[in-house]
Protein backbone atom coordinates (compact mmCIF):
# COMPACT_ATOMS: atom_id res chain seq x y z
CA UNK A 1 0.00 0.00 0.00
CA UNK A 2 1.66 3.74 -0.10
CA UNK A 3 1.56 6.01 2.90
CA UNK A 4 2.49 9.63 2.95
CA UNK A 5 6.11 10.24 4.58
CA UNK A 6 7.52 13.68 6.11
CA UNK A 7 11.22 13.44 5.21
CA UNK A 8 12.38 16.95 5.48
CA UNK A 9 11.58 20.59 6.09
CA UNK A 10 9.46 20.99 3.46
CA UNK A 11 9.10 17.52 1.70
CA UNK A 12 7.06 14.60 2.01
CA UNK A 13 6.64 11.22 -0.09
CA UNK A 14 4.21 8.80 -0.75
CA UNK A 15 6.21 5.28 -0.22
CA UNK A 16 5.47 1.76 -0.14
CA UNK A 17 4.20 0.06 3.20
CA UNK A 18 3.05 -3.42 4.63
CA UNK A 19 -0.78 -3.24 4.49
CA UNK A 20 -1.81 -3.72 8.11
CA UNK A 21 -3.54 -6.62 9.40
CA UNK A 22 -5.69 -7.80 12.31
CA UNK A 23 -3.29 -8.36 15.81
CA UNK A 24 -6.37 -8.49 18.18
CA UNK A 25 -10.08 -9.77 17.69
CA UNK A 26 -10.62 -6.38 19.26
CA UNK A 27 -8.82 -4.34 15.95
CA UNK A 28 -10.31 -2.77 12.84
CA UNK A 29 -8.47 -2.11 9.44
CA UNK A 30 -9.89 1.33 7.98
CA UNK A 31 -9.23 3.07 4.82
CA UNK A 32 -8.84 6.76 5.42
CA UNK A 33 -11.06 8.27 2.81
CA UNK A 34 -11.12 12.64 4.09
CA UNK A 35 -8.05 13.57 5.93
CA UNK A 36 -7.37 17.06 7.23
CA UNK A 37 -4.19 18.96 8.20
CA UNK A 38 -3.59 19.82 12.19
CA UNK A 39 -2.50 23.45 12.79
CA UNK A 40 0.58 21.21 14.51
CA UNK A 41 1.34 19.15 10.85
CA UNK A 42 2.07 23.06 9.32
CA UNK A 43 4.54 23.84 11.91
CA UNK A 44 6.62 20.47 11.09
CA UNK A 45 6.15 20.57 7.97
CA UNK A 46 7.61 24.36 7.73
CA UNK A 47 10.42 23.08 9.96
CA UNK A 48 9.17 25.43 13.58
CA UNK A 49 8.99 21.77 14.99
CA UNK A 50 12.31 20.16 14.51
CA UNK A 51 11.61 16.38 13.88
CA UNK A 52 13.34 13.77 11.77
CA UNK A 53 11.96 12.24 9.21
CA UNK A 54 10.50 10.23 7.54
CA UNK A 55 7.73 9.08 9.39
CA UNK A 56 3.84 8.52 8.61
CA UNK A 57 1.93 11.47 8.25
CA UNK A 58 -1.69 12.58 8.68
CA UNK A 59 -3.44 12.31 12.05
CA UNK A 60 -7.00 13.65 11.94
CA UNK A 61 -9.68 12.38 9.67
CA UNK A 62 -12.22 9.70 8.65
CA UNK A 63 -12.39 6.64 7.27
CA UNK A 64 -14.33 3.49 5.18
CA UNK A 65 -14.76 0.29 8.28
CA UNK A 66 -13.10 -2.77 5.50
CA UNK A 67 -12.25 -5.24 8.35
CA UNK A 68 -13.15 -5.53 12.10
CA UNK A 69 -12.40 -8.55 14.34
CA UNK A 70 -14.92 -10.84 15.88
CA UNK A 71 -14.71 -8.41 19.04
CA UNK A 72 -16.02 -5.71 17.42
CA UNK A 73 -19.91 -4.85 18.30
CA UNK A 74 -20.22 -1.26 17.23
CA UNK A 75 -18.73 -0.63 13.76
CA UNK A 76 -19.24 -3.11 10.59
CA UNK A 77 -17.31 -2.54 7.56
CA UNK A 78 -18.83 -0.13 5.47
CA UNK A 79 -19.06 2.49 8.20
CA UNK A 80 -18.05 5.85 8.03
CA UNK A 81 -16.18 6.51 11.32
CA UNK A 82 -14.39 9.28 12.88
CA UNK A 83 -10.90 8.33 13.97
CA UNK A 84 -9.21 9.67 17.28
CA UNK A 85 -5.18 10.79 16.56
CA UNK A 86 -4.24 9.26 20.32
CA UNK A 87 -4.80 5.83 21.02
CA UNK A 88 -6.57 4.73 23.98
CA UNK A 89 -8.59 1.50 25.18
CA UNK A 90 -11.34 2.74 26.87
CA UNK A 91 -11.23 0.81 30.34
CA UNK A 92 -7.90 1.41 31.98
CA UNK A 93 -8.22 3.58 35.16
CA UNK A 94 -7.36 6.63 33.33
CA UNK A 95 -9.79 5.78 30.17
CA UNK A 96 -12.75 5.32 32.59
CA UNK A 97 -11.73 8.71 34.77
CA UNK A 98 -12.22 10.53 30.87
CA UNK A 99 -8.40 10.84 30.33
CA UNK A 100 -7.77 8.43 27.49
CA UNK A 101 -4.67 10.94 26.75
CA UNK A 102 -2.88 9.05 28.97
CA UNK A 103 -4.18 5.33 28.34
CA UNK A 104 -2.06 2.72 30.32
CA UNK A 105 -2.87 0.29 28.11
CA UNK A 106 -0.63 1.71 25.00
CA UNK A 107 2.85 3.25 25.22
CA UNK A 108 2.71 6.70 26.86
CA UNK A 109 1.91 9.48 23.67
CA UNK A 110 0.42 7.21 21.44
CA UNK A 111 -0.99 8.69 18.17
CA UNK A 112 -0.81 8.38 14.47
CA UNK A 113 1.22 10.18 12.57
CA UNK A 114 3.12 12.47 14.70
CA UNK A 115 6.63 10.49 14.32
CA UNK A 116 9.39 11.39 17.05
CA UNK A 117 6.79 12.93 19.21
CA UNK A 118 5.25 9.60 19.94
CA UNK A 119 5.11 6.22 19.21
CA UNK A 120 5.26 5.50 15.80
CA UNK A 121 3.78 1.96 15.35
CA UNK A 122 0.83 2.89 14.39
CA UNK A 123 1.65 4.77 11.49
CA UNK A 124 -0.43 7.59 10.20
CA UNK A 125 -3.75 8.79 8.54
CA UNK A 126 -2.37 9.67 4.80
CA UNK A 127 -2.02 6.02 4.26
CA UNK A 128 -4.24 3.83 2.34
CA UNK A 129 -4.86 1.51 5.20
CA UNK A 130 -4.28 2.13 9.22
CA UNK A 131 -4.97 -0.24 11.80
CA UNK A 132 -7.49 1.01 14.63
CA UNK A 133 -6.27 -1.15 18.05
CA UNK A 134 -9.89 -1.66 20.33
CA UNK A 135 -12.30 -0.47 18.03
CA UNK A 136 -15.17 -0.61 20.01
CA UNK A 137 -14.06 2.33 21.92
CA UNK A 138 -11.70 4.37 19.53
CA UNK A 139 -14.27 4.61 16.30
CA UNK A 140 -16.86 7.14 16.11
CA UNK A 141 -19.05 6.27 13.38
CA UNK A 142 -20.50 9.12 12.20
CA UNK A 143 -24.31 10.13 11.39
CA UNK A 144 -25.43 9.30 8.07
CA UNK A 145 -25.32 12.23 5.67
CA UNK A 146 -22.53 13.66 7.58
CA UNK A 147 -19.40 14.61 4.64
CA UNK A 148 -16.48 13.40 5.60
CA UNK A 149 -14.44 16.69 4.24
CA UNK A 150 -16.71 18.32 6.96
CA UNK A 151 -15.72 16.90 10.25
CA UNK A 152 -12.00 15.65 9.07
CA UNK A 153 -11.09 17.58 12.40
CA UNK A 154 -13.16 15.90 14.51
CA UNK A 155 -10.76 13.45 15.94
CA UNK A 156 -8.22 16.50 17.15
CA UNK A 157 -8.75 19.95 16.48
CA UNK A 158 -12.29 20.14 16.59
CA UNK A 159 -12.42 18.34 19.62
CA UNK A 160 -9.10 20.34 21.23
CA UNK A 161 -11.34 23.67 20.86
CA UNK A 162 -14.27 22.06 22.12
CA UNK A 163 -12.70 21.39 25.74
CA UNK A 164 -11.48 24.82 25.85
CA UNK A 165 -15.51 26.11 26.66
CA UNK A 166 -17.73 23.35 25.98
CA UNK A 167 -17.35 22.16 29.67
CA UNK A 168 -16.56 25.76 31.18
CA UNK A 169 -20.09 27.22 29.37
CA UNK A 170 -22.08 23.91 30.54
CA UNK A 171 -20.97 25.55 33.84
CA UNK A 172 -21.50 28.91 33.84
CA UNK A 173 -24.23 28.78 30.61
CA UNK A 174 -24.41 32.00 28.52
CA UNK A 175 -21.14 33.05 29.98
CA UNK A 176 -19.00 35.84 28.16
CA UNK A 177 -15.76 33.96 26.60
CA UNK A 178 -12.63 35.57 24.97
CA UNK A 179 -10.19 33.89 23.06
CA UNK A 180 -6.74 35.10 21.66
CA UNK A 181 -5.98 33.64 17.94
CA UNK A 182 -3.00 32.90 15.70
CA UNK A 183 -3.29 31.68 12.41
CA UNK A 184 -4.58 28.80 13.49
CA UNK A 185 -7.64 26.38 12.85
CA UNK A 186 -8.35 25.69 16.90
CA UNK A 187 -9.22 29.09 17.75
CA UNK A 188 -11.78 29.44 15.14
CA UNK A 189 -13.80 26.15 15.97
CA UNK A 190 -13.64 27.36 19.78
CA UNK A 191 -15.16 30.94 18.38
CA UNK A 192 -17.85 28.71 16.39
CA UNK A 193 -18.37 26.54 19.17
CA UNK A 194 -19.08 28.69 21.96
CA UNK A 195 -21.35 30.68 19.96
CA UNK A 196 -23.24 27.61 19.14
CA UNK A 197 -23.30 26.84 23.15
CA UNK A 198 -24.99 29.80 23.70
CA UNK A 199 -22.15 32.36 24.68
CA UNK A 200 -23.41 35.97 25.33
CA UNK A 201 -20.41 37.31 23.52
CA UNK A 202 -17.26 35.80 21.75
CA UNK A 203 -14.84 38.51 21.35
CA UNK A 204 -12.11 36.95 18.97
CA UNK A 205 -8.83 38.54 19.09
CA UNK A 206 -5.43 37.94 16.84
CA UNK A 207 -4.57 36.60 13.50
CA UNK A 208 -4.82 38.43 10.13
CA UNK A 209 -7.92 39.33 8.58
CA UNK A 210 -9.07 35.89 6.99
CA UNK A 211 -9.00 34.83 10.66
CA UNK A 212 -11.30 37.76 11.79
CA UNK A 213 -13.48 37.25 8.84
CA UNK A 214 -14.04 33.81 9.80
CA UNK A 215 -14.50 34.38 13.14
CA UNK A 216 -17.11 36.81 12.07
CA UNK A 217 -18.82 34.17 9.75
CA UNK A 218 -18.90 31.81 13.03
CA UNK A 219 -20.74 34.49 15.10
CA UNK A 220 -18.03 35.89 16.69
CA UNK A 221 -17.43 39.74 17.57
CA UNK A 222 -13.73 40.16 15.93
CA UNK A 223 -11.18 42.74 17.28
CA UNK A 224 -9.21 44.14 15.06
CA UNK A 225 -5.44 45.30 15.79
CA UNK A 226 -2.70 44.12 17.58
CA UNK A 227 -3.44 41.45 20.82
CA UNK A 228 -3.59 44.10 23.96
CA UNK A 229 -1.89 43.43 26.79
CA UNK A 230 -5.47 42.88 28.58
CA UNK A 231 -9.32 42.70 27.52
CA UNK A 232 -12.18 42.22 29.71
CA UNK A 233 -12.64 40.62 32.44
CA UNK A 234 -14.08 37.03 31.09
CA UNK A 235 -15.07 34.43 32.96
CA UNK A 236 -13.73 31.93 30.26
CA UNK A 237 -10.79 32.71 28.10
CA UNK A 238 -8.59 30.65 25.40
CA UNK A 239 -4.86 31.30 24.32
CA UNK A 240 -4.95 29.62 20.90
CA UNK A 241 -2.49 32.29 19.93
CA UNK A 242 1.18 30.35 20.41
CA UNK A 243 2.63 33.56 21.42
CA UNK A 244 3.85 34.83 24.87
CA UNK A 245 1.68 38.17 23.85
CA UNK A 246 -1.33 36.65 23.28
CA UNK A 247 -1.17 33.90 26.12
CA UNK A 248 -0.30 37.32 29.08
CA UNK A 249 -3.59 38.68 27.27
CA UNK A 250 -5.67 35.28 27.92
CA UNK A 251 -3.90 35.10 31.07
CA UNK A 252 -4.88 39.15 32.78
CA UNK A 253 -7.92 39.04 30.61
CA UNK A 254 -9.74 36.31 32.72
CA UNK A 255 -11.95 37.42 35.34
CA UNK A 256 -12.13 36.32 39.28
CA UNK A 257 -12.22 32.40 39.30
CA UNK A 258 -12.76 32.27 35.48
CA UNK A 259 -10.67 29.69 33.69
CA UNK A 260 -7.72 30.05 30.80
CA UNK A 261 -7.38 27.17 28.61
CA UNK A 262 -4.19 27.11 26.31
CA UNK A 263 -4.15 24.71 23.86
CA UNK A 264 -0.50 26.57 22.48
CA UNK A 265 2.50 24.40 22.57
CA UNK A 266 5.51 26.27 23.84
CA UNK A 267 8.73 24.53 23.01
CA UNK A 268 10.75 27.40 24.58
CA UNK A 269 10.59 28.74 27.48
CA UNK A 270 7.92 31.37 27.54
CA UNK A 271 8.68 35.06 29.63
CA UNK A 272 7.38 35.37 33.03
CA UNK A 273 3.48 34.47 33.54
CA UNK A 274 1.66 37.41 35.33
CA UNK A 275 1.72 35.01 38.40
CA UNK A 276 0.72 38.00 40.92
CA UNK A 277 -2.10 38.93 39.07
CA UNK A 278 -3.25 35.46 38.65
CA UNK A 279 -3.13 34.99 42.52
CA UNK A 280 -4.77 37.90 43.10
CA UNK A 281 -7.54 37.26 40.50
CA UNK A 282 -8.28 33.68 41.50
CA UNK A 283 -8.21 31.87 38.37
CA UNK A 284 -7.91 28.62 36.72
CA UNK A 285 -5.07 27.81 34.49
CA UNK A 286 -5.51 24.75 32.07
CA UNK A 287 -3.00 23.15 30.03
CA UNK A 288 -2.02 19.89 28.63
CA UNK A 289 -2.88 17.47 25.33
CA UNK A 290 -6.73 17.10 24.88
CA UNK A 291 -8.31 14.07 25.95
CA UNK A 292 -9.45 13.49 22.02
CA UNK A 293 -11.79 10.45 22.46
CA UNK A 294 -14.20 11.96 25.22
CA UNK A 295 -14.43 15.32 23.56
CA UNK A 296 -15.52 14.29 19.65
CA UNK A 297 -18.72 13.02 21.02
CA UNK A 298 -20.48 16.51 22.35
CA UNK A 299 -18.66 18.38 19.20
CA UNK A 300 -20.11 16.29 16.98
CA UNK A 301 -23.54 16.38 17.87
CA UNK A 302 -23.28 20.02 17.52
CA UNK A 303 -22.43 19.91 13.75
CA UNK A 304 -25.44 16.70 13.57
CA UNK A 305 -27.08 19.25 14.82
CA UNK A 306 -26.56 22.13 12.23
CA UNK A 307 -25.26 24.35 14.94
CA UNK A 308 -21.20 24.11 14.42
CA UNK A 309 -20.01 24.79 10.62
CA UNK A 310 -16.74 23.46 10.77
CA UNK A 311 -16.59 23.97 6.61
CA UNK A 312 -16.15 27.53 7.09
CA UNK A 313 -12.78 26.87 8.37
CA UNK A 314 -11.76 24.99 5.83
CA UNK A 315 -9.39 27.02 3.23
CA UNK A 316 -9.40 24.47 0.69
CA UNK A 317 -10.19 20.48 -0.26
CA UNK A 318 -7.39 18.66 -2.52
CA UNK A 319 -7.44 15.49 -4.17
CA UNK A 320 -5.76 12.32 -2.04
CA UNK A 321 -2.50 11.98 -4.74
CA UNK A 322 -2.06 15.84 -4.73
CA UNK A 323 -1.44 15.35 -0.77
CA UNK A 324 2.43 15.69 -1.01
CA UNK A 325 2.95 18.62 -3.01
CA UNK A 326 -0.02 21.07 -1.14
CA UNK A 327 1.31 19.97 1.97
CA UNK A 328 4.94 21.60 0.53
CA UNK A 329 3.40 24.82 0.13
CA UNK A 330 2.35 25.30 3.62
CA UNK A 331 -1.23 25.87 3.11
CA UNK A 332 -3.78 27.14 5.44
CA UNK A 333 -6.67 24.33 7.02
CA UNK A 334 -6.58 21.29 4.16
CA UNK A 335 -8.68 18.85 3.50
CA UNK A 336 -7.31 15.65 1.46
CA UNK A 337 -10.11 13.57 0.00
CA UNK A 338 -10.56 10.39 -1.61
CA UNK A 339 -14.24 11.05 -2.23
CA UNK A 340 -15.56 13.85 -5.15
CA UNK A 341 -14.25 17.11 -3.88
CA UNK A 342 -17.07 19.96 -2.99
CA UNK A 343 -16.10 23.36 -2.41
CA UNK A 344 -15.18 24.89 0.86
CA UNK A 345 -17.51 26.92 3.21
Amino acid sequence: MQQLNFIETGRLEWRDAPEPRLESDRDAIVEPVAVATCDLDSLIVRGAVPLDGPFPFGHEGVGRVVDAGDAVHSVVPGDLVSIPFQISCGSCEQCERGHSAHCRSVPRLSMYGLGPLGSGEFGGLLSDRVRVPFADHMLVRLPSGTAPETVASLSDNIADAWRTVGPHLEQEPGADVLIVSGENSISLYAAGIACALGARQVDFVGGGPRQLEIAERLGANAIAGDVPSRLGPYPITVDASNSHAGLACALRSTGPDGVCTSIGIYFEPTTPMPLFEMYTTGIHFLTGRVHAREAMVPALALIEQGRLHPELVTSQVVRWDDAAEALAELPRKTVFTREAISAPG
